[in-house]
């Protein structure tokens, strides 16, 4: 292992955040006297950002916490382009009021690991539409556009296999890593920005801008990446029966969130202690020296801090609470997540595959008769047979609500409105 001069570099290397990075030296040098101004750049696409988002948001906390300056980009002018990494299709074109609308959205959830303010290690939040929406086509051509090699722009993994794999890509598409570039060449220009990180799938595009600054006449640009997020078992981190794993109380709730980290794999507990809470390495690694039925209170652990840290320390201990009760006790706890219906939909008799789907617990009708074959849905903690089955208001326990189950974890209560 390395030892760093900077505090900073030490602490991601530690917690297992490093992927890639372009120059360790220079940059352990600037972040060490506190003047590796750093910017993750974060589209607009979704009402939320995602749990792959968070792992760069605690890049940036660990980076404010060693005294240098975090900037969160707002992607309100790149998000009208498109990121084409990792996809075989050209994302849905978002208007301009969706953009706006989604942009409020995720605002906030910054706070929640970053310090905002006028000091010289405060986050500042700012948005590419400022300058990309302003840019002038022909003099972009003239004195961006010629600085870039098609030839090179093939060769990135955005590009490049998305063609390998016959799948088109549009012209709009492939200007992303042009805008993305030309962000970091304005960071640097307008903050003293230093440094862009991002995922390991970012490193052609964050390197295209390290060389256009180059070119451009900035100071040294630097890139540093973390590895993409996946399970011990090799899944892809960050999805559930219900979808992805949102940052917003709204789309995901404090409970879900607890119970996502809480079914972590016994390999991952100690990884994700690092990546996704703020523990000391010391108790870090207690925990995760804990073997047998032990590793499940490391599990808890995780779930807490984790849910903390995003949710604060009251949801946490709620969410905790709520599942003690729940697992332990065997109780119905009235905070377990609750999906409201029309009376009208019981009265009438609610068919238990579209009660399961629109509790979010199962995809589809196809899929929860493939879990009522296998024996994995419950209604009132009471296993489905008959997936004809149909929920009334004779179902209802004496709190007025039907308990739906899939597996042994997740819950979710439906109450007539």
């Amino acid at each position: 292992m390395t030892v760093f001069k900077s505090d900073f570099l030490n602490t991601l290397q530690e917690r297992g955040f490093i992927h890639q990075c372009s120059d360790f030296e220079g940059l352990d040098a600037l972040a060490a006297k506190g003047e590796a101004t750093t910017y993750v750049g974060y589209d607009c696409t979704a009402r939320s950002l995602h749990i792959g988002n968070y792992l760069t948001m605690m890049m940036l906390h660990w980076l404010q916490q060693s005294g240098n300056k975090p900037i969160t980009l707002m992607g309100g002018g790149t998000t009208m382009v498109g990121d084409p990494s990792g996809k075989d299709e050209t994302r849905a074109m978002r208007t301009i009021a969706e953009i706006e609308a989604n942009k409020e959205s995720i605002r906030g959830v910054f706070a929640k690991v970053l310090r905002y303010g006028a000091g010289k290690s405060d986050a500042v939040m700012l948005d590419n539409a400022e300058w990309l929406t302003k840019l002038n086509w022909i003099e972009m051509l003239r004195d961006v556009g010629r600085h870039f090699s098609v030839n090179r722009m093939l060769t990135m993994d955005s590009v490049r296999l998305r063609l390998e794999r016959e799948q088109e890509m549009s012209f709009i598409e492939f200007n992303y890593m042009v805008c993305q570039a030309y962000d970091f060449v304005e960071l640097a220009k307008r903050t003293g920005c230093r440094l862009q990180m991002g995922g390991s799938d970012q490193w052609g595009n964050i390197i295209m801008g390290v060389d256009l600054g180059r070119r451009m006449g900035t100071h040294q640009l630097f890139a540093l990446t973390t590895p993409l997020l996946t399970t011990a078992s090799g899944a892809k981190m960050g999805k559930t029966a219900q979808g992805a794993v949102w940052l917003n109380a709204d789309q995901f709730s404090p409970y879900d969130f607890w119970q996502y980290w809480r079914n972590t794999e016994d390999a991952d507990v100690g990884k994700f202690l690092k990546l996704f809470t703020t523990l000391p390495m010391a108790e870090i690694r207690k925990l995760e020296a804990l073997g047998g039925s032990e590793i499940n209170e490391a599990k808890k652990v995780l779930a807490t801090e984790a849910t903390a840290l995003l949710h604060g320390r009251d949801a946490a201990n709620e969410a905790a609470e709520t599942a003690r009760r729940t697992f332990e006790e065997g109780a119905l706890a009235e905070s377990l997540p609750t999906v409201e219906i029309p009376r009208g939909e019981l009265d009438a008799g609610l068919g238990v595959l579209n009660a399961f789907v629109k509790a979010g617990l199962v995809g589809s009708n196809g899929e929860a008769r493939r879990q009522i074959k296998g024996g994995g849905l419950r209604v009132n903690d009471v296993s489905v047979t008959d997936e004809k089955m149909a929920l009334s208001a004779g179902h209802l326990t004496p709190e007025g609500v039907i308990k739906l189950s899939f597996g042994k974890k997740k819950h979710v209560l439906i109450r007539p409105a």
